[in-house]
């Protein structure tokens, strides 16, 4: 059997299957699209922060928050929508969105998702921001990691860490107000009366964003994370990434090998300003690769570098690898927004726009009131002492508004049937039963329905009627379960 060693020997030298990890230590950029990374950034934190605050007035009978994910009642508040368990197909709709609207973004501006907007990526970019802070630039950052331990770095590293140990504990805390009333919720933490599952939901986030955000930074999006191969398959050559333009940056030279031959070389002045700045320590020359995440910091960098030297601007950028071909040949650049708006992209935007459009459309259709009904199975019928046959059934009302309503319950297309329930004596049949539902409630009633004898097995229908000014109304049909012609 052989042995299972992770090494192979080249002559004399075992040769490592693994490549030992170097941090990447990327340099300060300032520029176009650093700024839109800095807005992105600052937006989504405050809305992951702020959201659970804001209040919603929804009346004296439902949660004031905002966006509340109650598990307890079974329920998900978002401003002036509710939605109830058995309406998790808006759920799944909004879900679908996502994934189409990731789809849309990936086919019009490549990994602009993971560039951008991605929590792995705003929480690392704002991890960042930290180690610049106590440790300096790219290079101070670089020479203190390669430095022996002594006091003035263990100090520095500690500093660090528990910055980083605030945030990811601030992050882990903002989650658990979203399923809870954040004030309340806020007080019973901090005096040690919460439930025991929110601390440990405190304590696995933030210890997965404090080694996720702080020491995996980039092993997350290229080796952890399924996103980029499922991107990757889904980019074809119209779509607008990240491009190096080698037809105009190659062959490489410096400013001083340029300026004594000229002609021989190219725009790049091998200044390595590009890589310097990637989050994820890749060189955008050698083309695409799955460790660009499409930030364009490399854009702002080489920018900056091609002004200094008078060179025009857009050896890096967003483009097409049919566009570059296009420029290659000397044919001027296309405009972005019509690389973006092609058969693809509309295709992407029509199906989520339609979702969407149906989605409103049904929530503005729906109405507040349902009605379920389940039979007995066993007996089916039961024969009363003056030949009348009863069938017992379980309803249940559900009030889907923030207020008591009072509702009726009547049975239709069942001649001489009456029905009563189990705080109503059979003596006070009628063909309807009322009943007060209490706000964001469902109430569960057992009904009895009676028919004359000789009533054949028939179908019928329950209907469910609010008795307020809205009149809202539910139908369902049900069986009437008879031995038949005696």
């Amino acid at each position: 059997m052989n042995n299972p060693d992770t090494t192979l020997k080249t002559e004399d030298r075992p040769l490592s299957l693994y490549e030992k990890h170097e941090p990447v230590f990327n340099k300060r950029i300032d520029g176009k699209f650093r700024r839109i990374k800095w807005a992105i950034m600052v937006a989504c934190l405050l809305v992951y922060w702020i959201t659970p605050w804001i209040r919603w007035d929804r009346g004296p009978y439902a949660p004031d928050q905002a966006v509340l994910v109650d598990l307890a009642h079974r329920r998900f508040y978002m401003f002036g929508i509710e939605i109830w368990p058995h309406e998790f197909y808006f759920v799944a709709g909004l879900l679908i969105m996502a994934g189409i609207g990731l789809f849309l973004v990936t086919s019009a501006v490549g990994r602009a998702w993971c560039g951008y907007a991605c929590p792995q990526t705003v929480w690392t970019d704002l991890f960042q921001h930290v180690d610049r802070f106590f440790d300096g630039d790219r290079n101070a950052r670089a020479r203190l990691y390669r430095a022996p331990w002594g006091p003035a770095k263990i100090a520095r590293r500690l500093a660090k860490w528990t910055v980083y140990l605030l945030i990811s504990f601030a992050t882990g805390g903002a989650w658990i107000f979203y399923f809870a009333d954040a004030p309340t919720l806020h007080q019973e933490f901090w005096s040690g009366t919460a439930a025991p599952v929110a601390y440990a939901t405190v304590f696995v986030l933030t210890m997965t964003t404090f080694v996720l955000g702080g020491f995996m930074r980039e092993q997350v999006c290229v080796y952890m994370c399924p996103w980029p191969r499922i991107q990757t398959a889904m980019l074809d050559e119209k779509s607008l990434i990240v491009t190096y333009k080698d037809w105009r940056g190659e062959p490489r030279g410096s400013l001083k090998k340029a300026q004594k031959n000229p002609g021989q070389f190219g725009d790049c002045v091998d200044c390595n300003q590009c890589v310097a700045v990637c989050p994820t320590g890749i060189d955008i020359r050698e083309g695409p690769q799955i460790g660009c995440i499409t930030c364009a910091l490399c854009i702002d960098a080489c920018d900056r570098v091609m002004k200094e030297t008078g060179r025009p601007r857009g050896l890096i950028d967003y483009a097409t690898l049919e566009d570059s071909e296009r420029e290659k040949q000397g044919q001027p650049p296309t405009r972005h927004l019509k690389l973006i708006w092609r058969p693809r992209t509309i295709l992407y935007f029509c199906i989520w726009s339609g979702i969407g459009l149906a989605l409103l459309f049904m929530l503005g259709t729906r109405v507040h009131t349902d009605l379920t009904v389940a039979k007995d199975r066993n007996p089916p019928y039961i024969v009363l002492s003056d030949g009348s046959i009863r069938n017992a059934y379980t309803l249940r009302l559900r009030n889907m508004e923030s207020r008591p309503r009072e509702m009726e319950v009547a049975i239709n297309g069942l001649p001489g049937a009456v029905m009563w329930s189990e705080d109503i004596s059979a003596d006070q049949a009628a063909r309807s039963v009322r009943r007060t539902v209490a706000a964001d409630e469902t109430q569960s009633m057992r009904a009895y329905v009676s028919v004359p004898a000789g009533t054949q097995d028939k179908d019928f229908t329950f209907t469910l009627r609010a008795l307020d000014e809205q009149g809202e109304t539910d139908t369902v049909e049900a069986y009437i379960d008879t031995p038949g012609e005696q």
